[in-house]
């Protein structure tokens, strides 16, 4: 099929000053597509030659450029096009530099976008992205849809552009990061959620909330947005969106829309409401990944048959690290939550658990506050093991919320000095009809390279007692 934004694109890249800022998982295939299109490519990053390895060989071979080491962008110098990784702030001075000289900056993610033939479903929020994002891809297989998933959930999409179709619908999982500079919407967009996170990188709670927004936008009046209706912040976009707006909620009895009723998902339309599935036929654990099958029905409205959406609900059992069941020892349950890297998706993964909870908490700080976890851990975990380099001010907001209290508590708070110390621990104290949770409610990277690692650390310490 002919694609003429490809086409477009192709012949303009060529012989084209190109950089790329930061070699990871998104922008290599991209380095190497605009390479062999001829493009002058050059990679930067602050890694070493050692620290990066055999890609760099590779990368050479092809005669692409690398400019590496802590002084890495001293070369940003004369380049027609910049790349940026996402978590690479848009307003380095190099950058903007090279920006003021009549350099365009953009990213692997927005160029799929921009010059993808068919519909883009996009997904953001502050937690339940990547469930929802895998649902809709996984119910647009089931129905016999070309499909592609990619954005922040890690597959590279870049070098799967000629082969995309009218009838493709690529589905993205959007970080704030990724959304930071974003100057296109997708057709259909979700927001799942939204509450103070990544205020390490981002310079405000208003500019990552801004950087959310971005996922609409640039929409159009044939565009939908999805909204998760009990988020008050989402309710707020309702008058901003352009398209058509699909809310769901398992608060608010909504006369359009999905909404969770007396323990069925129902789809409600002018008042009239048609019962969809039963919570219990639903294989994921926890009401708000319940939340974020509605997000996804309403996603595929019109595309996917509800026969398919049963299907996919019934077998999808989540995604590795979130809330996966790991085992049950000694009549003690145990959940990697590890994706809770923020206080809010701690906070909902846990408020579902009926058991008496022993909850592993703490890591990198990601200078958000912690007074609403307190109040959750108070109300519903029985001990609370506290490590990394956070463990300080989650027990202090713990303290404080304790002495508001007017009935003592009989919360059991215990300070680790690491990670794998924090786990034993809880094995030890344990008893028969507790469940041990993994939810930090912060990042993993004081002791791990990401949540995937200290997951499967966690997994690994509990298979082996």
């Amino acid at each position: 099929m002919y694609n003429s934004k490809l086409e477009e694109f192709k012949r303009y890249i060529r012989n084209r000053k190109v950089a790329f800022i930061g070699i990871g998982i998104s922008n290599i295939p991209a380095m190497k597509y605009l390479s062999k299109l001829g493009a002058n490519v050059t990679g930067f990053d602050k890694k070493t030659y050692q620290q990066l390895g055999d890609i760099c060989l590779e990368l050479e071979s092809m005669g692409i450029q690398l400019s590496l080491g802590e002084k890495y962008l001293d070369g940003l110098v004369g380049f027609d096009v910049i790349f940026r990784s996402p978590t690479v702030r848009p307003d380095i001075i190099q950058i903007q530099r090279e920006l003021n000289m009549g350099a365009v900056l953009t990213s692997e993610i927005e160029m799929v976008m921009q010059m993808c033939p068919g519909k883009i479903i996009g997904i953001t929020g502050s937690g339940g992205k990547t469930t929802t994002s895998t649902l809709i891809y996984n119910m647009l297989k089931e129905q016999g849809v070309n499909c592609y998933l990619g954005g922040n959930i890690g597959t590279p999409l870049f070098d799967k552009i000629d082969e995309m179709e009218e009838n493709s619908i690529v589905v993205l999982e959007l970080s704030s990061f990724q959304l930071l500079t974003m100057k296109k919407s997708p057709h259909i967009a979700v927001i799942t959620s939204l509450a103070p996170d990544h205020l390490d990188v981002h310079t405000s709670l208003e500019e990552y909330y801004e950087a959310k927004t971005n996922i609409f936008k640039y929409q159009n009046e044939n565009d939908i947005l999805v909204l998760n209706y009990d988020n008050d912040i989402l309710k707020e976009y309702i008058q901003q969106a352009k398209g058509k707006v699909k809310l769901y909620s398992k608060n608010t009895k909504l006369d359009n829309g999905i909404i969770l009723d007396d323990g069925k998902v129902k789809i409600a339309s002018n008042k009239v409401r048609r019962h969809v599935i039963d919570t219990s036929q639903i294989r994921m654990v926890g009401k708000y990944n319940v939340m974020n099958l509605c997000a996804a029905i309403l996603a595929t409205e019109g595309i996917v048959s509800i026969e398919n959406v049963i299907k996919v609900a019934e077998s999808f059992a989540g995604v590795h690290h979130r809330m996966e069941f790991v085992a049950q020892k000694n009549g003690v349950k145990y959940i990697n939550n590890s994706i809770a890297s923020s206080p809010i998706k701690a906070i909902t993964s846990i408020e579902d658990i009926e058991e008496k909870i022993i909850l592993l908490a703490g890591g990198y700080d990601k200078h958000v506050g912690f007074e609403e976890f307190a109040t959750t851990i108070i109300n519903k975990v029985k001990t609370v093991l506290l490590f990394g380099e956070t463990k300080e001010k989650i027990r202090d907001a713990i303290a404080q919320k304790l002495e508001g209290l007017q009935q003592p508590s009989d919360i059991k708070i215990i300070m680790c000095n690491n990670f794998e110390g924090a786990v034993k621990n809880a094995i030890q104290i344990a008893n028969s009809g507790d469940v041990v949770v993994l939810s930090p409610g912060c990042a993993s990277f004081d002791e791990f390279k990401n949540y995937q690692e200290r997951g499967n650390k966690f997994k690994e310490i509990i298979e082996s007692f």
